[in-house]
């Protein structure tokens, strides 16, 4: 993946604003990438820059699992403080805290 992919994802969640999240194909759409939703999660996992990673979530609105349980604990964490309310299941309801149009079709990717 270029630098230039990368930066394109970046500036754009960079963009999500505090207490609200993003899917992983809605960012790889919004960085002209639409349907490459897994780049984005490896353009995050290479991040190089300070940008709110924390409020990116997989289709189904959960934290996707790593292999290092502290960076998923430390998401959850990240979003509760900014007010983002996960369910008993650990789900956040996208069409509450979903950045932008609650009318974009849902994402088919999930890294």
């Amino acid at each position: 993946m270029s630098a230039e992919t990368h930066a394109r994802i970046f500036d754009v969640v960079a963009r999500i604003p505090e207490g609200r999240v993003a899917t992983y194909g809605q960012v790889a759409r919004l960085a002209g990438l639409g349907g490459h939703a897994r780049l984005v999660g490896y353009a995050l996992h290479a991040c190089d820059r300070p940008v709110p990673w924390h409020r990116v979530i997989n289709a189904k609105g959960e934290v996707s699992l790593r292999a290092d349980s502290y960076a998923e604990n430390l998401q959850h964490r990240l979003l509760a403080d900014e007010g983002v309310a996960f369910d008993e299941r650990g789900r956040i309801a996208l069409d509450c805290f979903r950045w932008g149009d609650a009318n974009d079709p849902w994402d088919e990717e999930t890294p």
